[in-house]
């Protein structure tokens, strides 16, 4: 497995940049008034799909240019041109001088996530007796949509309207694919990999409450996989929450920490700490 260098980083963070950008072309095309654009700046993907959608942010900074201040000019312009906070998701390969310049301008950390890599190698395993997991048709993008929203809404219920859309028009992207896993024909996980450039980012997989513990994700996880090295991919990524028991799935998968990244949100002058 290659050593987690800045190199790597560059491939991962394009990888989840290029994923953003594929995601607001897809709400563009569902939603002409939905005001969805990207841009790329010093390499760095600038992504609007909404004033609160996650995927609001920029995506590689600093890892593929040094960061300077013009670069961030144009990217808060993009940002506040759309009444959209200003946030991005850097790599610690951007470096010391990196964070400084974005302390000094009014950024503070709001969140960490954890960047995981393998290699991609053909599952040994063979599949499972009673469980089925396929790449969707375009006519089943409801049906994964509904999966992928009962899943992650359990927890939160307020949250399936969004989830629903969300699912929806993550369905649409380019340079993706769904699957869903079904067990005794039940659908019941769904999971989404996006590929760029050898690299095949793992997208969050969710499981019907009632159907949980029954190897549906596991099984997800390996036709994942096995696309993957199918596809040509070389390299495999997640992203999880720190010390979440999805990181500790992903390492007994083989998964290794590549870095611990962190959001920057700019906040004016009025909200700043005294």
């Amino acid at each position: 497995m290659p050593f987690a260098d800045l190199s790597v980083s560059r491939r991962l963070e394009h990888a989840e940049g290029r994923a953003g950008a594929d995601f607001a072309e897809a709400r563009r095309l569902s939603s002409p008034d939905s005001g969805a654009e990207w841009i790329e700046v010093a390499g760095a993907y600038a992504v609007f799909d909404g004033v609160d959608s996650p995927v609001t942010q920029t995506f590689g900074l600093g890892v593929f240019e040094e960061l300077r201040a013009p670069t961030l000019d144009v990217i808060e312009h993009f940002f506040r041109d759309r009444r959209a906070p200003v946030m991005h998701e850097v790599s610690p390969f951007a470096g010391v001088s990196a964070l400084d310049l974005l302390s000094k301008r009014g950024y503070r950390p709001i969140e960490l996530s954890t960047v995981l890599y393998r290699t991609v190698e053909k599952p040994a395993h063979d599949g499972y007796t009673n469980i089925a997991v396929r790449v969707i048709g375009s006519e089943e993008a409801s049906l994964w949509a509904q999966v992928s929203a009962r899943g992650w809404s359990h927890d939160h219920p307020e949250l399936l309207d969004f989830l629903l859309n969300f699912g929806v028009i993550a369905s649409s992207r380019t340079n993706s694919v769904c699957f869903l896993s079904e067990i005794d024909g039940v659908p019941g996980s769904a999971g989404v990999l996006c590929i760029d450039n050898g690299v095949a980012l793992f997208g969050g997989a969710a499981t019907v409450p009632e159907l949980r513990n029954r190897g549906l994700q596991a099984a997800l996880l390996e036709a994942r996989m096995r696309y993957a090295f199918e596809n040509g991919c070389d390299l495999a990524m997640m992203v999880t929450e720190v010390g979440s028991k999805s990181q500790r799935n992903a390492e007994r998968k083989g998964f290794h920490i590549a870095y611990t990244r962190t959001k920057w949100q700019l906040f004016d002058a009025a909200d700043q700490a005294p």
